[in-house]
């Protein structure tokens, strides 16, 4: 790896699918040699795409410019089933047969667009009372979770049962797993996201990222930052 610049700057990388979003802290920690490295917004494990690694002092404390930047993700859900996380990291459970019509489902889309209310999985790391709430659930424990608003924008790209692939753009806060699963219940069908990938934050898109796997000691990393 060659020598870092000065102040250093920001890194564009595409997270690997089944990677905490700390992997890439630590990565880029045994690789650059500097503590001080942080990120605009997490990615669950089961996620991929864009996220903005802050590399050197300068940078992360800078932070919070990045975390309010609107967000676009493309994601992919699957009707039937509904899970307890929301999403794959959980065992699923048979909930209805129903097959919908695309003109349901457009129907139903109506409702996600624009300002709206959305009410915190039990599974994130949002904290209530100074407690994380995935700590909570762990223990089959549900608490009370204030509606937070939201405003997204989604965009049907294809259906064909039982899968309904969408774009959505949003703003911060936003919990796309929830989306999944209110999306499945207004269709009384049950769902739960698949895949799900980040492909913009703010006026930072996925297609100028590096690829998680490709970040060794041979990649140079000073040729990637963004000042």
């Amino acid at each position: 790896m060659s020598a870092m610049n000065e102040n250093f700057g920001i890194l564009l990388v595409n997270k690997s699918k089944n990677k905490t979003s700390f992997s890439l802290v630590s990565l880029l920690r045994k690789l650059t040699k500097i503590k001080k490295i942080g990120h605009a917004g997490t990615l669950d494990p089961f996620a991929t795409g864009l996220m903005i690694m802050l590399i050197g002092k300068e940078y992360t404390q800078k932070s919070s410019n990045f975390i309010t930047f609107d967000k676009t993700y493309v994601c992919r859900l699957h009707l039937g089933y509904t899970t307890k996380t929301f999403d794959t990291e959980a065992e699923k459970v048979f909930h209805s047969k129903k097959e919908p019509t695309i003109q349901e489902v457009e129907e139903v889309l109506k409702e996600f667009q624009g300002d709206i209310e959305q009410t915190p999985p039990m599974f994130s790391a949002k904290k209530v009372n100074g407690q994380r709430l995935y700590k909570l659930a762990r223990q089959g424990l549900s608490i009370k979770r204030e509606k937070i608003k939201i405003n997204v924008k989604t965009t049907l790209l294809s259906f064909e049962y039982p899968y309904i692939d969408l774009e959505i753009t949003c703003s911060k806060g936003t919990y796309i797993r929830t989306i999944a699963n209110d999306i499945g219940e207004k269709l009384k069908t049950g769902a739960y996201l698949i895949t799900l990938t980040r492909t913009r934050c703010g006026p930072y898109f996925l297609k100028d990222a590096t690829p998680q796997e490709n970040l060794d000691e041979n990649v140079n990393l000073s040729g990637l930052l963004i000042k």
